[in-house]
């Protein structure tokens, strides 16, 4: 027998279908745990995901179940929940707790948001750079976010790093300046190279996963318009239940995996670290990118 239940939040009344399926069966977590997961994510996720245009992957059946990807707003929809219209796609604005928990009891299991933002230029409000391991299982990925942050750092430039929530690591410079997608890929092309010559057993910048080997990809060609990244605190369809976490950089140099942050422990890592990345000052990459300019000129 299918089971509902019904939860009132910020005014709005909503069912609750099938609050004790298991979403993660080794984590033990059912559809209700998730929600109240959900809750206790919101103030830090929500602050990634307004004002862009969200994708989300939906597992009916949890993690071990089909998936799809969902870019149009699932239908029905309630009257709390904001669109916003992009092309032929009406998309989520995923920017309130009842449109949070909507999309949860629909089984949504990760939230992915756009590089470029609702209804505004475009031009980013920070930079991405993606390390993605070539191999399931990559104990060198803290070691290559650390030379990446160093690297970053003996330029001048301050950034944070987040786990993907998967195998990856993202290093993320927040924007102080307006500059252009195709400014900041061509930089993003110039750390690759430097970091896949500086240290060529690590990184590369082979787009093609069969030509990597085992090196860590350089992916500076997905921060750009239309494109997406997993967002920060959103939760990842893996056996583990992981979450995609700012780090501090001195948890990356002590080692930390990936797999160290999931749903079981968030709460207690928000409660001590707080949102590593919500503080993090702007930068002004101009000096840097016209030097860059300058330098193929010659």
């Amino acid at each position: 027998m299918r089971k509902t239940g019904s939860i009132t939040v910020e005014g709005h009344e909503m069912t609750v279908s099938n609050p004790d399926k298991l979403l993660w069966p080794e984590a033990g977590l059912t559809k209700l745990a998730y929600l109240e997961k959900l809750v206790s994510l919101s103030p830090y996720l929500l602050r990634y995901t307004r004002g862009r245009y969200l994708t989300t992957i939906r597992f009916p059946n949890g993690i071990h179940g089909k998936s799809f990807y969902q870019k149009n707003a699932p239908q029905p929809k309630p009257p709390f929940v904001r669109t916003a219209q992009e092309g032929d796609i009406s998309y989520v604005e995923l920017d309130s707790l009842p449109t949070l928990l909507w999309l949860g009891n629909l089984a949504c299991l990760e939230f992915h948001a756009s590089f470029d933002r609702i209804g505004e230029p475009v031009y980013p409000t920070e930079w991405v750079l993606d390390l993605d391991p070539s191999r399931e299982e990559e104990p060198r990925i803290m070691e290559a976010a650390a030379l990446t942050g160093e690297l970053l750092a003996s330029l001048g430039i301050a950034s944070v790093p987040k786990t993907s929530g998967a195998t990856g690591v993202q290093i993320i410079v927040p924007l102080a300046s307006r500059l252009s997608f195709d400014d900041l890929r061509q930089f993003g092309q110039f750390v690759g190279q430097y970091l896949a010559t500086k240290h060529p057993s690590l990184f590369t910048i082979e787009r093609l996963k069969k030509n990597r080997g085992t090196l860590i990809y350089v992916d500076y060609l997905q921060h750009y318009p239309g494109k997406t990244i997993a967002a920060p605190y959103t939760p990842r369809a893996r056996v583990g239940a992981t979450v995609s976490m700012p780090l501090t950089w001195e948890e990356v140099r002590s080692g930390v995996s990936p797999a160290d942050f999931h749903l079981l422990n968030v709460e207690r890592r928000l409660r001590e670290k707080g949102d590593p990345l919500s503080g993090a000052a702007g930068q002004d990459l101009r000096p840097v990118l016209s030097f860059l300019k300058q330098g193929t000129k010659r």
